[in-house]
């Protein structure tokens, strides 16, 4: 499972291949989804989307890309997939998240640890629709 997660990490702008990933992982499709889910508590997509997300947040407010350059860029297809699934992990739309303006200059862990989006905010968002 680590191998498969590590390969979405560097190749997270590629479509997702569940066949390469499950290959990667030595199981079957359909027990590399349920043993990832397991292992990780999300679904290898969802995964995918965060981690875009979160280079999307890096790239909101270290450059001046505009939103539709970063959304292709790190792999979404549609603007408003990646303004959704943005507003769901996020909390916040990626213009408004831009305009908290440029990032403090921290060394990068602490600023990859303050800016990580939580699974866990949006387990509770979801509860409270």
């Amino acid at each position: 499972m680590l191998r498969a997660r590590d390969a979405m990490d560097r190749t997270f702008a590629e479509p997702l291949c569940i066949a390469r990933l499950a290959k990667l992982a030595e199981v079957s499709q359909a027990h590399f989804i349920r043993t990832f889910r397991a292992t990780f508590s999300e679904t290898p997509h969802r995964y995918l989307q965060r981690r875009r997300v979160e280079r999307a947040m890096f790239l909101l407010r270290s450059t001046d890309n505009n939103v539709t350059d970063i959304c292709f860029e790190i792999g979404f297809n549609s603007l408003g997939t990646f303004s959704r699934t943005f507003q769901d992990i996020v909390g916040e739309s990626p213009t408004v998240f831009r305009q908290r303006g440029r990032m403090p200059s921290v060394p990068t862990c602490f600023m990859m640890a303050w800016t990580r989006p939580s699974s866990f905010g949006e387990a509770r968002r979801s509860e409270q629709r």
